[in-house]
């Protein structure tokens, strides 16, 4: 018997433009769906994308983006929208600046009556400045909304074609029917304005979409494009993509680690903070792991290549962040949702309209001005400002106050978080090394010591040495009389340095380097163990003398909390809020660092030992049980959890690839910017639902009046004029808010 062949499941991804709504992404499912092979496919209205799971040989990409064209979409390449967001960010704006510089003249007219300046711009000009608005910028919508029409569908998209044509058809009738010598009121400007609002507001969307690829891209950068290969023809650099499995390369002082390894010769420092967070540096020597992206101290090192391309830790992060970002968006768009009834349903109304004057035995004329006048007034200007003045509000007072919006489903949701989860280092720490604790040997002097160690390490920019010269000099420690520059400087890579000052041969390291040399470090055994049970780093340094080395002080670092953090925190409990601490530092220092912020780890608001892949699953277990979730946090490593959250929290301070994940960044680095933004969200989302119900309301009192004839399409018009105007005074009063 012949086996059967299996093929295994494949993914695609594509970039689709032309979608607007919640409607557009359900027949683009359907098109792909139809499709014989394929298991499953989530397209994302924010990322403008698809992401299709097939199962047959059959299916090849093209196939996909032909159903996607056929569906009445343009598909493009993934490579293609990441050029895309390399583009200015005005970009689509001639549209909208022609839009506005051609409606303004159609609009001041109708601000003059406000002062009793009654004047009219003559027919034929307002017919020739609406005309190109109405059919040449507004040509989108008649496209956008005959794919509705098709797919027995109504969006946003068919609202506003059929009002602004309504209007407009309109006032061509009553301008060339009119009687000569009377000007009749005509309704080109309500179109026009129309048509450059809602253009506008789609141009601020999509400006705000480019934004989505950076992350991805900024992660790209950490890995270099080149590495020195060490085979039979010595040292040659050649491309990553060229390294195998196997392979031994050279990794130079401060070069990025090209990918995961195991160091095979050498000492060296690495520092991996854009994995794991944390400040200090990491030893390594032969038989440790390296992980590719990481920053290689003041070492030369050989390392052997463990895993290349889609396996190594670096692009499991980045895939981590593209499967959240292209996941499917919890929230559908409210006013998407009401447009599919809303359209048919003024239709039918409109219809009715013009069939019951008719029936009544008004002439054509009179029925057909009623029935406009349904139309006019279900212009959807209000409908459609409603969202976009408030969110455009909000972000703006936000921005002044430090809160930068990146994401409106974020700010839509970030009023509703019930758990607050923090990345620990650079978040609520302040991120860099600080000396916490010297302890002199018995019958040392500590101050005097601490100024021979800033001595030693004075030229040294490793972040232990900063700290110690930092600490010396805010002590205004000067060394007394030992000399003011180390001699015989001599640094044993990822364990210390030794040094001659004055005749004394110091050594200042890590512990376990000391006690190779031979220091018993018995008489600090309570100090080492109170400091470590602290989460300190520890170091010391000693003197080499005829009866050995001697003990000088005990040295121990650690992170400092940030300046009002712990208020902070507390005020956010006061909320009602969970609080979680999320490290990648071992227990007892996660809890003692915890307990200095005022949490309480005895309740579980301390997460430790999570390494940087397993943040985005401790934000997924959070969520699953049924907690809406805010992640906050400011490195590479947190930058997966800030996408798979809720609401993604970056400190502006951090990396720019947190803040390109998140959709909120605090751009002052301060963590009572937290309670602000959800502060400014509740308000913010209050203000849309606010517009979104004068909006309606609008329409429902005005829809009727207009079929029974209390309104004729002048004052339909002047109706849905005010409800525009009420809506964007209401958003207004967001720019009074503060934190």
């Amino acid at each position: 018997m012949t086996p059967i062949k299996t093929e295994p499941a494949r993914t695609y991804d594509i970039g689709i433009d032309g979608m607007t709504c919640a409607s557009c992404v359900s027949r683009v499912e359907k098109a792909l769906k139809q499709i014989p092979g394929v298991l499953n496919t989530s397209v994302n209205l924010a990322t403008e994308s698809a992401r299709v799971q097939v199962d047959s040989s059959e299916v090849s990409d093209a196939r996909l983006r032909r159903a996607v064209r056929d569906a009445g979409y343009a598909p493009r390449s993934p490579e293609a929208q990441t050029d895309a967001s390399l583009e200015s960010a005005w970009k689509g704006f001639a549209p909208v600046a022609m839009g506005l510089l051609l409606t303004t003249p159609l609009v001041l007219p109708m601000l003059g009556e406000v002062w009793s300046w009654h004047w009219m711009l003559p027919a034929w000009l307002q017919f020739s400045l609406a005309t190109p608005v109405q059919f040449v910028l507004g040509a989108r919508f008649y496209k956008a909304g005959w794919h509705a029409l098709k797919a027995r569908t109504g969006n946003m998209d068919l609202l506003v074609s059929l009002g602004t044509t309504a209007a407009w058809a309109l006032s061509v009738w009553l301008w060339l029917t009119a009687q000569e010598g009377h000007t009749p009121h005509l309704y080109f400007e309500g179109a026009a304005v129309v048509i450059t609002l809602v253009l506008l507001g789609k141009w601020l969307e999509s400006r705000a979409k480019r934004q989505t690829t950076e992350a991805i891209r900024a992660l790209h950068a950490l890995r270099p494009h080149t590495a020195h290969h060490l085979g039979r023809d010595g040292e040659v650099d050649v491309p990553v993509d060229e390294i195998l499995v196997g392979d031994t390369l050279v990794v130079k002082p401060g070069e990025r680690l090209p990918l995961d390894g195991e160091l095979l010769e050498g000492l060296t420092q690495v520092d991996e903070s854009m994995l794991t967070g944390e400040p200090l540096p990491v030893a390594k020597g032969p038989g440790s792991a390296l992980t590719g992206g990481a920053i290689n101290g003041d070492g030369r090192v050989l390392m052997r290549v463990t895993a290349v391309g889609q396996a190594t830790v670096l692009s499991n992060i980045i895939r981590l962040v593209e499967d959240a970002q292209t996941g499917k968006a919890p929230i559908q768009r409210l006013v998407d949702r009401v447009a599919e009834v809303f359209v048919p349903v003024v239709l039918v109304v409109a219809l009715f309209t013009l069939g019951t004057w008719l029936v009544l035995g008004a002439d054509f004329e009179t029925a057909l001005i009623h029935a406009v006048s349904v139309l006019v007034i279900a212009c959807p200007c209000a409908l459609g400002l409603a969202t976009p003045v408030a969110i455009m509000a909000g972000t703006g007072v936000a921005a002044r106050h430090g809160i930068l919006i990146q994401d409106v489903q974020a700010l839509e949701l970030a009023h509703r978080v019930q758990t607050v989860a923090f990345d620990k280092t650079g978040t609520l720490t302040a991120g860099q090394a600080r000396l916490t604790a010297y302890l002199p040997a018995p019958g040392q002097d500590a101050q005097h010591n601490l100024a021979l160690a800033a001595c030693v390490q004075s030229g040294s920019e490793h972040p232990l040495a900063r700290a110690v010269v930092n600490a010396a000099q805010a002590l205004g420690l000067h060394g007394g009389q030992e000399p003011a520059q180390a001699l015989n400087l001599t640094a044993v890579p990822g364990q210390g340095v030794q040094a001659t000052l004055n005749g004394r041969q110091l050594c200042l390291g890590s512990l376990p380097w000391l006690q190779e040399q031979g220091l018993d470090l018995a008489m600090w055994r309570a100090d080492i163990e109170g400091l470590q049970a602290q989460g300190a780093s520890l170091s010391a340094m000693a003197e080499r003398t005829p009866a050995g080395l001697q003990g000088l002080l005990l040295m121990g670092f650690g992170d400092e909390p940030k300046a009002g953090a712990a208020s902070a925190l507390a005020a956010l409990r006061a909320r009602g809020l969970k609080l979680v601490m999320v490290s990648g530092d071992n227990l007892a220092a996660a809890e003692a660092m915890a307990r200095r912020l005022g949490l309480r780890p005895e309740d579980g608001e301390v997460l430790a030992n999570v390494l940087p892949g397993d943040k985005a699953a401790q934000v997924q277990r959070l969520r699953a049980k049924g907690q809406v979730v805010a992640m906050v946090g400011d490195g590479v490593n947190d930058a997966p959890a800030l996408a798979a959250a809720d609401v993604g929290m970056a400190m502006g301070t951090g990396t720019d690839v947190a803040m390109h994940a998140a959709g909120i960044t605090l751009m002052r680095g301060d963590v009572a910017l937290v309670a602000a933004a959800l502060d400014i969200s509740a308000r913010t989302v209050a203000k849309i639902r606010q517009n979104l119900f004068w909006a309606f309301a609008f329409n429902v009192a005005g829809i009727p009046l207009a079929a029974m004839g209390y309104l004729n399409p002048m004052l339909a018009g002047a109706a849905m004029a005010l409800s525009s105007v009420s809506v964007m005074l209401n958003a207004l009063l967001l720019k009074r808010w503060r934190p």
